[in-house]
């Protein structure tokens, strides 16, 4: 058997219009619920189930591997929206895009102040290290 990451929980204050968000800016299907959970489903399989949470949230991390397209497509809704995007996850350098390992990134949040990451090249791949 292999081992393949399957999902993760994110603590949200509205789970529903949480996971509507991601799916939506990611370009994903609609998110199902299941039990007390709104799942977004990536291309692989992968599961973030977003779960009320009345307590304090702790901010998390999420990154996407996605094609050029799916760059575009998603940078586009960003800017349509006027979100503030960054290229880097401390945030200092707003509004512009990373090249590492000669591909292409940006930092944006969700609606819980998660930070979400999308990225053309896996790190590392280009032979980039901080």
């Amino acid at each position: 058997m292999t081992i393949d990451f399957n999902h993760t929980i994110l603590a949200a204050r509205d789970s529903k219009a949480s996971a509507d968000y991601l799916a939506e800016m990611l370009g994903l299907p609609a998110p199902r619920r299941w039990g007390p959970f709104y799942m977004v489903t990536t291309d692989n399989g992968a599961n973030l189930d977003y779960m009320d949470s009345k307590g304090e949230i702790a901010h998390q991390h999420y990154a996407f591997l996605v094609g050029d397209a799916e760059f575009d497509a998603i940078l586009e809704r960003i800017c349509q929206r006027n979100l503030a995007y960054w290229a880097d996850p401390g945030r200092q350098t707003a509004g512009k895009i990373n090249n590492h390992d000669g591909g292409r990134g940006i930092y944006f949040e969700e609606l819980n102040g998660h930070l979400l990451e999308i990225i053309t090249r896996p790190y590392g791949s280009g032979g980039w290290n901080p």
